[in-house]
């Protein structure tokens, strides 16, 4: 395995001067290969405070590991930015600060991308960029996407009677990333929350009527062919990018990590929210989100928090969307024309609001495991869906037990 050297990058300053007399020194741990997207507002934010910024690039799931041996030994970041789903056992561990914001510093986020980054009612991270599942279709076999999933069901049915070889929508209902969207329409969950909104780990709703009902209604797909069999288990989703770019396959449900390698296909396609389900609800899906969150070691936490405030203000996070293309957070960018008038911008926009944070603490582990295989073993036919999705979650609770008693 190739291992990625932190690339460092010098940010100038807005003059010679005042990197000379700068009062203070900040030191940022950035996404590789995305600190142009940040340059111009680190420049402005060290005018304005006087103050040395020096940036550091490494892949962002490393940075919060890292910052377990370097913050104790006094050479880590004061600001970095890590994954929402890393969130609970970094608070839990003491690794970074809880922040200061106030109701107005946080208006402009939607609402999912900060409860990404709360916990026990406690903001602790300034959303950074948010990416989730939408339908990727070619307009060449498909000129108009479907408004609902029944419908695409309708068409998957004579699209492969016509060809067996053919396919409408196809997707990877046979595991929870993929299928969350479905089943939380129909009112399943992963984790309840209390009454601090905090998740409560007793209460896993992966197997209540809503559930049943949902993977029931996707069994369908495979039940009649119109998914193939091949997209079952591990290798499903480089079959699904087969058949999309082979166009055998009209639509597929996927992530933003797909967009630019159908791009090189030269496939003339489309992008657009995930579609309603048969009950009129529009599907969910779990949103990813990194965030920007400061040390517990900085050695000015109040200095780096204006840093993240700062430098995700909208007129920054434009910039950044267009350096980068990433989708930021901000209600204020997504309803700008340059997400807008982005067809694919626009959609992961767009869901991105309806989606709902992968849950962030330690427990989560134990669910994809037990869920996926009952996921498996119900659209497959080789189980009743009830009896597997009620198997699964009397296993993640076993499983949640032993891992709880091992603290």
């Amino acid at each position: 395995m190739k291992v990625l050297r932190p690339l460092f990058v010098a940010v100038a300053l807005a003059s010679a001067s005042a990197s000379a007399f700068a009062a203070t020194e900040l030191n940022v741990w950035e996404d590789i290969q995305k600190s142009r997207g940040i340059t111009e507002a680190v420049a402005a934010f060290e005018q304005q405070y006087d103050c040395k910024v020096n940036i550091q690039e490494m892949p962002y799931i490393q940075q919060i590991e890292k910052l377990r041996l370097d913050g104790p030994a006094g050479i880590g970041p004061d600001v970095l930015l890590i994954a929402g789903d890393q969130l609970g056992a970094a608070v839990v561990q003491g690794l970074i600060a809880p922040l200061k914001a106030t109701p107005e510093q946080v208006a402009d986020y939607t609402e999912s991308s900060l409860t990404a980054f709360t916990t026990d009612g406690q903001l602790y991270g300034y959303p950074k960029v948010v990416e989730t599942l939408v339908m990727f279709y070619n307009k060449d076999l498909l000129p108009q996407p479907f408004d609902n999933i029944e419908d695409y069901y309708k068409f998957s049915q004579e699209r492969h009677n016509a060809d067996k070889g053919n396919f409408g929508l196809i997707a990877k209902f046979d595991q929870i990333y993929y299928a969350f969207g479905a089943v939380a329409a129909y009112g399943g969950y992963i984790f309840g929350r209390d009454a601090n909104g905090n998740f409560n780990v007793e209460d896993i709703g992966l197997s209540n009527d809503g559930a049943v009902e949902c993977v029931s209604y996707l069994k369908k797909f495979y039940e009649e062919g119109l998914f193939p069999a091949g997209i079952l288990g591990e290798n499903g989703l480089n079959a699904i990018d087969s058949l999309f770019n082979e166009k055998k396959a009209a639509a597929v449900v996927n992530g933003p990590w797909a967009y630019e390698p159908y791009q090189r296909v030269g496939i003339n396609f489309g992008v657009t929210p995930l579609p309603k389900m048969p009950n009129g609800k529009e599907m969910s899906s779990l949103l990813g989100v990194k965030g920007y969150v400061v040390s517990s070691w900085a050695q000015d936490q109040d200095l780096a928090e204006k840093f993240i405030q700062f430098i995700n203000q909208p007129e920054w996070a434009k910039k950044r969307f267009e350096a980068t293309a990433e989708i930021p957070a901000s209600k204020t960018v997504m309803n700008d024309p340059v997400i807008k008038d982005n067809e694919f911008a626009n959609a992961v926009a767009v869901q991105s609001t309806r989606a709902q944070p992968m849950p962030s603490i330690p427990e989560m582990s134990e669910v994809w495991g037990p869920i996926d295989s009952a996921l498996q073993l119900s659209v497959s036919g080789k189980q009743d869906p009830k009896e597997a999705l009620t198997g699964a979650t009397d296993q993640i609770h076993n499983q949640i037990e032993a891992f709880r008693s091992g603290f």
